[in-house]
């Protein structure tokens, strides 16, 4: 899975963001959902349909259906877990209804700038752990060690509908996990580091896998290594075989999935902006969830309408201007996403012939003589958003 560097994102504005690849047709897209940028690394349901997001690197937060955020931290990893594994990266996560409900969190350590010489230089740690977290406080229980033999780390877990194994996977292979295992009486740094019960080999499709859930019995894995672009696969674990169930040319990295019936959908998958191939498809400030539902079905009715993106709301200063003066307008961009409202970066924002686009505070400058009189609009769009608009008042010349 790849890391996120948010100083890159805006740096990656390169080309043109990529059509649409041969998709096979069994999904619907419904709608995107804009998040926030630390709605990054996975996402996760309970039966209320309440929704669990982590990231950037090891916040946890919770919302309801509709992405109003109802709890947050931005750092479950106690101190003491950070200085004794490492520990800094959560991977995407799963809800599970043992311990009257947790939420299992697939642990790593991510350094970046961290020494060469091995095969996975930033992984300094070299263990993975499946850690437990309190979905009301969303403060961290404990953790549970993954034998180091079998996996370096953990980057992505799958509770499976029976409750009685944790998926998860490295290299080409997927490995299942007893639920008995990842209990308090295993807790590290004294309990026993657990092993899997049963290996998948060479189960990983060609797009690897950022993120993995459950629907209708069947294991759904998203993942953008693929030529052919970024995929979702089911994957029956009996067999092993494959089947494509979506894909798409997008520009920016995929991460976790989940199937739960809101945000105008049932299936979700988050893309997020950080690549170095060219401009976000979606906007490099902000994350996306792409909504599904299978191909012939209607949104459920729990679902909730289509989702739609967040509007910009754009301002400009000075408000009044005199027609055939030379002015330096300026602008600032916002969008409100999860119930905050923040900056949008990267919007091309238009006025009486001049345009100019928006910095990472959402601000830009634009200086141009306007002509006329009246009110006159200057507008914002960006890719992920719907477009926003500010009026101006030009009075008449002197």
């Amino acid at each position: 899975m790849r890391r996120i560097v948010l100083t890159a994102v805006a740096a990656a504005l390169l080309a043109p963001a990529a059509a649409h690849a041969a998709d096979p047709g069994r999904w619907t897209e419904t709608g995107r959902t804009t998040t926030p940028i630390y709605y990054y690394q996975g996402m996760a349901s309970d039966p209320a349909r309440r929704l669990f997001f982590n990231g950037v690197y090891s916040g946890l937060y919770r919302t309801d259906p509709m992405l109003g955020e109802t709890a947050r931290t931005d750092d479950v990893i106690p101190p003491d877990v950070h200085a004794r594994e490492q520990y800094n990266h959560t991977g995407d996560i799963a809800w599970d209804a043992r311990e009257g409900g947790r939420v299992i969190l697939p642990m790593e350590c991510y350094y970046p700038q961290a020494a060469p010489g091995q095969d996975d230089p930033s992984n300094t740690c070299r263990t993975g752990s499946f850690a437990v977290a309190d979905p009301e406080t969303l403060q961290w229980r404990y953790y549970v060690k993954i034998d180091p033999a079998v996996m370096a780390k953990a980057m992505w877990v799958a509770v499976s509908p029976d409750g009685k194994l944790a998926w998860t996977g490295i290299g080409k292979d997927l490995f299942a996990f007893s639920m008995d295992d990842i209990t308090a009486a295993n807790a590290a740094p004294a309990g026993p580091a657990i092993k899997p019960v049963r290996v998948l080999k060479n189960a990983r499709p060609p797009s690897g896998v950022t993120g993995a859930a459950f629907f209708r019995g069947r294991f759904y894995v998203a993942g953008q290594d693929a030529p052919e672009g970024f995929q979702v696969w089911s994957i029956d674990l009996d067999t092993g075989a494959r089947t494509l169930e979506i894909e798409r040319q997008i520009v920016g990295e995929s991460e976790g999935i989940d199937f739960v019936d809101a945000l105008g959908g049932t299936l979700h998958w988050m893309i997020q902006p950080y690549n170095t191939s060219g401009p976000p498809t979606y906007g490099p400030s902000n994350g996306t969830i792409l909504n599904f539902v299978p191909k012939g079905e209607a949104i459920p009715p729990g679902a909730g309408p289509a989702a739609k993106p967040a509007k910009i709301s754009l301002s400009a200063s000075p408000r009044h201007v005199r027609s055939g003066r030379s002015v330096r307008m300026k602008f600032t961009a916002r969008a409100r996403v999860a119930g905050s409202l923040g900056p949008v970066s990267g919007a091309k924002v238009v006025f009486s012939g001049g345009s100019a686009e928006t910095d990472a505070k959402g601000r830009a400058t634009i200086t141009v003589k306007p002509g006329g009189s009246g009110v006159q609009r200057a507008r914002a769009s960006r890719s992920g958003l719907r477009p926003g608009k500010a009026n101006i008042r030009v009075m008449p010349r002197r």
